[in-house]
């Protein structure tokens, strides 16, 4: 026990002597953490955001005016035999209108439906596909070859099948490029975050080189010599995470948290995997074990005496 208290008396004597390189080191924490702890919430709601936009796609499958219940159900069978296919459901007339109003807004619709004496929208059939890189199998289901090689719909109560093929290969495309970049831009950031804490650890015990090399000289073992070193290294982790981790917060409350009800986006942040509590406590430890590593590691070439 007496020789722990010497390693932590030891190691916060260091702290004050060598002021500047472990204010630096601190220093070095702090942004480490904040970027980490803005950069993962945003990897978290893009990504949660473009799969939400993803499920969104569909495709929409008009039928006649004419067509009875009979074929109706007829088709809604061989739609939901597809295999592509997640759901199906069946928009009327009146909720297809009602759609229309919602998406034109109350002021654009009043005026549309004033000039419209009869609601000219066709019934159509909503079609989800499991995934949405699997629109295009599932448009081509319903219009599968005919005998002459053109496409041709499954029923003859099909009127017309449209979709927002164009967007949603775009969408396929952004969201695919945007998880590739942030992946690479977070793995990246966590290498240039682990050099730039270990060189600043090592610039302040290069300072203290001497030191290690007059212990070693007068036969201290080199856990003796690099216990007070790593502690030194959680104290350092720990006053730096902690800073960061209040700015991370009063970020939190000050701004995310009140734009959140405005932004769709920022709301996305609510509904990820990983909490803020975790996000916390997962960058506390990590700011935490990387300066107590990096001060065992970087210390190894100066014991070779």
């Amino acid at each position: 026990m007496a020789r722990i208290f010497f390693f932590i008396q030891e190691a916060f004597r260091a702290l004050r002597r060598n002021a500047a390189p472990s204010m630096a080191a601190i220093v070095t924490t702090v942004t480490t953490v904040i970027l980490l702890g803005v950069l993962i919430p945003v990897f978290q709601t893009t990504q949660a955001k473009s799969e939400q936009v993803r499920d969104d796609l569909e495709i929409r499958v008009a039928i006649y005016d004419d067509a009875t219940r009979g074929e109706i159900g007829a088709l809604e069978r061989e739609l939901q035999a597809i295999p592509q296919v997640e759901s199906v459901t069946l928009i009327t007339k009146a909720a297809a209108l009602k759609e229309l109003e919602e998406d034109l807004g109350q002021a654009k619709s009043q005026d549309l439906l004033a000039q419209l004496h009869d609601n000219p929208l066709p019934a159509n059939f909503r079609v989800k596909a499991d995934d949405a890189a699997n629109l295009a199998a599932v448009r081509a289901a319903v219009t599968p070859p005919g005998p002459d090689g053109k496409p041709r719909p499954i029923s003859p109560i099909v009127r017309d099948i449209f979709d927002r093929q164009q967007e949603s290969q775009q969408i396929e495309q952004v969201t695919s490029a945007l998880k590739i970049v942030l992946t690479t831009i977070t793995a990246l950031l966590i290498v240039a975050s682990l050099m730039l804490v270990g060189n600043t650890i090592r610039l302040s015990i290069y300072t203290r080189r001497r030191e290690v090399e007059v212990m070693r000289l007068v036969g201290a073992s080199r856990w003796f010599i690099r216990w007070p070193f790593m502690i030194e290294g959680v104290v350092v982790g720990f006053a730096g995470g902690l800073v960061a981790i209040l700015i991370l917060w009063l970020g939190k409350i000050t701004i995310v948290d009140p734009l959140s009800d405005t932004f769709a986006f920022l709301a996305a942040q609510n509904s990820s995997t990983l909490s803020f509590p975790a996000l916390v406590a997962i960058l506390f430890a990590a700011a935490v074990l990387v300066s107590a590593i990096g001060s065992g590691i970087t210390l190894r070439r100066f014991l070779k005496v």
